[in-house]
Parts: C-alpha cells; structure tokens; sequence
C-alpha cells in the first residue's frame, strides 16, 4: 500500500513540475535490454530514480528533486546545442547503462546533451534558487533559460549554480546541459573505465550519474561545513563557508544526542561587502562531555543543527550529524607501529570494492542496493572496505557512518598518457604527467578531500594504487595530510614505496603476504585473495570469465577462503600487520573474484565460515 501511494505522488509531483505529458513517458519508460540486471531494477522507474535527499550532511528542509526523463542527444563535440532531441533518458544513471534507457556509448569526439524543464512553486519566489548536481562524468556546462550559468570539470564532485539571474518570473524553465567525456582517451582521473572494457578494466560512465535538486536559499545562506571530531579533547569544531549578507552574521550551533541538547553556541562576524568567502566566519569548538565514540561495533552518531542569522535573522537552518572517532598509529605491546582507532589497536579487515553495478555502472539503481552491499559486508564479519578508484555518492558514505563500517578511500587513478621517467617502471620510479594533467588531478583530489570529509567511516585515503599514473609521490602524500590531518595517508598502495604516508602496503594474489619492515609506518596488505567463481546465469557474459584463482564450487571456493584467512591470523599477532583487503565485494562485468556475484544474487561461500574465519583474523 505504502509503495502505491508512493508512486502515485511520485506521477502527481513528476506532473506538477513537468506537465501532464510527463505521465505518459514515465508510463511507458523502461530499462534497455542489458547483460545482466539486479533484483532492484523492477523497482525503479522515472517517478522515484533516487528520491532521497542526496546530501545527509547537509539537509534542508526545501528542495525539489530533478532526477527523471530527460530529453537527450549525442553529436559531434563541436556541434552546436540540437534543436531536436533523439529521446529520453533517466537521469541520474549514465547513458552507457541499461537503466538510463539508453545504452548507448559516447567517445571523445561527441558531446551528450540533456534537456527537461520545470516551474518553480510558488513559495519559492523571491528566493535564490540552486542547482545542484552531485557528480557529472566529465566536463558539463549548464545553461538556464538559454543563458550559461556554470561549468564543471571533475566526473567525481558536486558542484551548484545560481540560477536566480536566469530564471523567468514565471512559467516554465528550461535546463540544458552538455557534457564531454573522453574516458581513457583524456588525462582526468576515471579509475576503472576504459573505452574497450577487458579483465579488470571496465564500462564506461558518462554524463550525469548522481542526483540533480534545487534548492531555495536566502541572500545569505551556508555553503559548506567542515566538521572535525577531537576525541582526545572531548570536543567538536564546526566550520562554516558561507556566501552573501551584509552586516552582523551569526554561526548558532547545536549538538543533540537523540532528543537531548549536549552543547550549543554561537560566533558573530561583521560583513561589509556582499559575500563571504571561505572561512570568513570563526570556527566553533564545543565540548562533547563523555563523549560516545564511534566505532564499527558502536557507530554512535551526534546530530547537529546549524543556523546561520543576518542582523538578528535566520536565513538558512541545516542539519547535519557527525561521529566522535579518532584514527591514528601507535606502538602495540610488542613494538609493532599499529592503527589504532580511538587510541586503541585496530586490525582492519574488508573487501575491495569497485563500486559497479551491472543495470547502473557506477550508479547503484536504488539507496536500498547501496545499502545492501554494507550490509552484507558487515554481515561478512568485516569492519572495512576500501573504495577502489571510485567516489560513491554520499549517500554510501552515510550509510558506512550509520551502520559502522570503516572506509579507505582512493582516489581514481586516470592519464594513460603519462609515462615512467626511469627504465625500471616501478620500485621507486615515478609517471611523467603533463602539466594539465598534474593540475587535474590535484583539483580533482582537493575535491575528493573536502567533498568527504565529514564522514566518520572514512580513515585512510589512497592516492595513488600500483604506479597508476604516480608521480610527485612525497609532495601527493605530504599534501594529502596537510589537506587532512585527522585521517591517515596510504602509501602508494601495491608497491612503488616512497619515504612518505603513513602505511607501506603490498599487493599479493592469492597471498597473504606481508610488506617490508619499516619503523616509521604501519604494515598493510592492500589487496589480496581474488579467489574466482562464475555462477551461471549470473556473469555479465556466459564464457570467458576469469578469477586470480579459478574454482568450480562453493565448497572449494569457501575453503581455500578459510585457508588465506588462516594464513593471515599469524601475520596480524606475530609480525605487526594492521590491515588485510581481499579481492573483492563483487564479481565486475567478466571478473568473476567477488564474494557475490555481479547481480548480487547469491553469495558465493559459505556465510558463517567465511564470517567465522574472518573475525578470528580480526581478533573478534
């Protein structure tokens, strides 16, 4: 019942903003004919493509929600905006997916193009308006009403525009938006994708793959939070960017746990131009007495309120949460360099994940199938994960925080043009990037950095993996750290070791394996395993799969599992290892090394013996 009502207000609000028309394309839209679907694809369609608020960390109250058919169009990357549209696409899922609609390929020499329009309600008049997208693949330009109102470069961040100058006083309003990708065939970072999927390399996203929402806001409203937890100190300081006002601006802070307040207070600042620009208001530092610490097994979570006031006003009201953990190395009782989570020795144990589905590529179909994947890798017994060369949406970083799983994040590696300086190609050489690739990359990890930063599951960041596109090794990792100080920087992980980072990892198939010994940084096995098995009628192709290790049943999959993890419980208490990845969450398009298979279908071992012997490792 509830689902029925859902989707009937779901029709009623897509024809309210886009015009009756709409029902009978929402109607009729269905998802294009691919290798393989998930068990949610029957559950999404263009009245309720990602209908949760995209940003948990900072939620208003007011908002619309963009994603759904979209007019589109692909031509030649000089062509000038088409006059007529090809179809319809569902947005946010990239068009090479099957549950865009479309499924089609876009190269470096086309551009695609978006269209749809909307009316704004009535109680938005006189406000400002944005436009929110949380993440585009690669470079998109966006005009309102036929007049350019922003552009990005980055297929991994959020970025808004203005809309107000543009917007019509009433009516409809038209958004149009092109985008160029060139995948591997440019030097942004793209992690997986390559424009001739094969083995560990993958399809193609392209376009608009993450939730597109307006927003009406005050002159004066709030930007950005930069949320840091203290737990040595017992305190919480918040960070506000703001934008507009003229006058007395005043930062109001609240900390709730549950329905009770634990502290809150207020900073003021004297404005005497029309904007703020970052870190004009004083930071806030209030005290989090006995303070519940976030943790896998606890992942408590404080509510926060901020509001923001002009001249005695309130202008803008978010509310966001953050989690009391703190990451960092210390010396266990035998000497060994540890992480400690919460100053106490920490054994991370997880999956590798990339991140990909096979109805949605880099785009999950539903929040409940990102939610699944957590899940089932805390269910598992593990209490990490580590992103491989993705960014997610932030609503999986929301999810890691609620339900208590730690996160190492990497960031996408990318330039295939970039070249080995030396003849050795690894061990302590380095890449040799362009100019404009260099600086792409460094905006692009700025990005990553700031644009997750909030998020307590998050503790070690991975700049560079396996020599991918490495260069300026100890400048890369030193300005990580400075970008953040309260996580942990990886090494390059898999080898090429530079005296940098705070962990010296090493990549073994199938392994275990342990690093060389170092006493300034902790030991990690950074991936492992890659134990294979294609389950028929759930592999993205029927022959052809491969695996690390191949196997042909469960119950041989499962033991030569509890083997690997047997053989690293004496790595982790007798030779000071801190962390183990095994290769992977899921089985990737022909990669068939996943826990679960690509659809996620069936989990492919034994769940109490691969959850028993992964909690022995752990020390649970």
């Amino acid at each position: 019942m509830q689902s029925t009502l859902r989707k009937r207000w779901g029709l009623i609000s897509l024809a309210l903003l886009s015009g009756a028309s709409a029902l009978a394309a929402a109607e009729s839209w269905h998802p294009a004919s691919g290798p393989l679907l998930t068990r949610w694809a029957a559950e999404v369609s263009p009245h309720n493509a990602h209908p949760e608020y995209p940003r948990p960390q900072m939620v208003r109250k007011t908002w619309h929600n963009l994603n759904g058919l979209w007019d589109y169009a692909i031509t030649p990357k000089a062509a000038p905006q088409p006059r007529t549209w090809e179809g319809q696409i569902l947005v946010p899922f990239p068009v090479e997916s099957a549950l865009s609609g479309v499924m089609r390929r876009v190269d470096a020499t086309q551009r695609l193009w978006y269209r749809r329009t909307f009316k704004l309600p009535r109680l938005w008049k006189g406000k400002q308006v944005l436009l929110h997208f949380g993440a585009v693949d690669w470079e998109a330009t966006v005009w309102v009403n036929g007049q350019e109102v922003g552009t990005h470069r980055g297929g991994y961040d959020g970025f808004s525009c203005d809309l107000t100058g543009a917007l019509r006083p009433r009516g409809e309003q038209e958004i149009v938006v092109a985008v160029w990708d060139p995948t591997d065939a440019g030097p942004q970072p793209r992690g997986k994708q390559v424009r001739e999927p094969n083995g560990i390399w993958y399809t193609p996203t392209s376009g608009i793959w993450q939730t597109v929402w307006l927003e009406p806001v005050a002159p004066a409203h709030l930007q950005e939070l930069k949320i840091t937890p203290d737990v040595d100190a017992g305190a919480v300081t918040v960070q506000a960017r703001g934008i507009g006002g003229n006058g007395k601006m005043t930062l109001k802070v609240q900390v709730r746990d549950g329905r009770r307040v634990v502290r809150e207070g207020e900073v003021e600042q004297m404005i005497s131009t029309r904007s703020l620009p970052p870190q004009i208001l004083p930071s806030l530092t209030l005290a989090v007495p006995e303070a519940r610490l976030w943790s896998p097994e606890s992942p408590h979570l404080y509510d926060l309120r901020v509001t923001l006031f002009a001249d005695g006003k309130k202008v803008d009201e978010v509310n966001s949460y953050f989690g009391m953990r703190k990451i960092s190395l210390g010396k266990d009782a035998n000497g060994f360099l540890r992480m400690c989570l919460n100053n106490r020795p920490y054994f991370q144990l997880g999956p590798l994940d990339q991140g990909f589905w096979p109805d949605g590529l880099y785009t999950a179909p539903t929040d409940a199938a990102l939610r699944y994947d957590i899940e089932m890798t805390k269910q598992l017994g593990f209490n990490m994960v580590r992103k491989h060369v993705k960014v997610e949406p932030e609503r999986w970083y929301y999810w890691c925080d609620k339900l208590g799983l730690l996160v190492w994040q990497d960031m996408p590696s990318g330039d295939k043009s970039a070249r080995w300086k030396g003849p050795s190609g690894y061990d302590g050489e380095e890449m040799q990037r362009t100019p404009e690739s260099a600086a792409i990359y460094e905006r692009e990890l700025k990005a990553l950095i700031a644009g997750r930063y909030n998020h307590p599951s998050l503790v070690v960041w991975v700049p560079f993996n396996e020599g991918w596109g490495q260069f300026d090794t100890v400048r890369i990792l030193n300005l990580t750290r400075q970008l953040d100080p309260s996580r942990l920087v990886d090494g390059p992980s898999g080898g090429n070791h530079f005296p940098a980072g705070d962990l010296i990892d090493h990549h073994q198939y199938p392994g275990p394996g342990l690093p060389l010994q170092v006493t300034d940084r902790a030991r990690v096995l950074g991936e492992f395993g890659g134990l294979g098995l294609p389950v028929k009628g759930h592999t993205w192709q029927d022959e052809k799969n491969w695996g690390y290790r191949s196997f042909t049943n469960a119950t041989e999959l499962t033991a030569a599992y509890v083997d690997l993890l047997q053989k690293l419980t004496p790595l982790t208490q007798t030779d000071g290892l801190s962390a183990g990845i095994y290769t992977q969450t899921t089985d990737v398009e022909v990669e068939v090394n996943g826990l679960l298979t690509y659809d996620r279908a069936i989990l492919k071992m034994d769940a109490a013996a691969v959850s028993s012997a992964n909690r022995a490792a752990a020390g649970k």
